[in-house]
């Protein structure tokens, strides 16, 4: 693959709010999310593009870093114990792998219905049906949706086992780069936040800028993070010999 860098990208894209989108990533390329207006949400399932049965496994990749939240050094583990991302660059700091993808109830209660035939494209869209209609385009379905990361969104919670969605988290031009270890499918969604309070629906746009990085070194602060994350690479390695 060509070389290239965030300057001078292999491409960029600009997702809509509210919309979603899907494409592989492949070894060795990042893939910087930009909030262009602040206050974005990007709900994202990854799996590995050769054998999609293998996918993103939010409670391995929490465990094996001893974190509730993703930002800077974590990697993105799938269900095998591989690293299908690894987060290298993070201006926000935190990302929610806990709070899930709206529903299409959940956005008619909260913003009113307003369907296709009524609005084109600023129909209400809802995070569980768009990721459904993008994993439908590679032969997935219902069964095929996992727990999913949320960036950009900060949930916290109490001693009670309280969720809170933490406003005001991302501002316009924050950005976070995900550097593939896999041959990726990565499934996007735009819409807001399950447990963001704003009272209208107003989903954000978010750009997507890819370029080739090259895979993880040896001295890979991600690769380095953890004795379970050396080990996961190692995995990774394995199966690009």
């Amino acid at each position: 693959m060509r070389e290239s860098s965030p300057s001078s990208p292999l491409w960029e894209e600009l997702v809509p709010g509210g919309a979603h989108w899907s494409g592989v990533l492949r070894r060795g390329t990042t893939l910087r999310l930009t909030d262009v207006g602040g206050g974005a949400n990007v709900a994202m399932l990854l799996y590995n593009n050769e054998e999609k049965l293998e996918r993103y496994n939010m409670a391995d990749t929490l465990k094996a870093q001893h974190t509730a939240h993703l930002t800077a050094g974590c990697a993105c583990y799938s269900d095998m114990g591989r690293v299908l991302c690894s987060i290298t660059g993070d201006s926000v700091g935190w990302h929610d792998p806990i709070g899930g993808v709206s529903n299409a109830a959940m956005v008619a209660r909260r913003y009113g219905a307003l369907s296709y035939q009524e609005a084109r494209n600023a129909c209400h869209r809802n995070g569980y049906d768009s990721l459904l209609n993008e994993v439908a385009k590679y032969g997935l379905g219902r069964r095929d949706l996992v727990p999913n990361i949320n960036f950009f969104s900060k949930v916290v919670v109490d001693d009670g086992g309280n969720m809170a969605f933490a406003g005001g988290h991302s501002r316009a031009g924050d950005h976070v780069d995900l550097r593939f270890e896999m041959e990726t499918l990565v499934v996007l969604s735009t819409c807001q936040h399950p447990l963001d309070p704003d009272p209208e629906y107003r989903p954000r746009d978010v750009k997507l800028t890819a370029w080739y990085s090259g895979p993880a070194g040896a001295d890979d602060p991600c690769r380095n993070r953890c004795p379970e994350n050396r080990r996961g690479f190692a995995n990774t390695d394995r199966l690009y010999l």
